[in-house]
């Protein structure tokens, strides 16, 4: 009940269309973040297995020697 109040209230105060503008524009950001979460969540695994082979490198050398 109070939702659909609150809803009436944001049509009226905004219009429906800067209503419907404003939740496009949410999804496209919330589309973008998932996108940035995703490529940051890609370069930290990537640096690690960077790492990883580093170490690997390392005491393959010591036992070696």
């Amino acid at each position: 009940m109070t939702c659909l109040a609150v809803e009436k209230f944001a049509k009226k105060l905004l219009g429906e269309q800067d209503i419907e503008s404003i939740l496009q524009r949410l999804d496209r950001l919330t589309l973008e973040e998932s996108k940035i979460a995703a490529a940051q969540t890609l370069d930290a695994v990537h640096g690690l297995v960077n790492n990883m082979e580093v170490v690997m490198e390392g005491t393959h050398r010591f036992l070696d020697c």
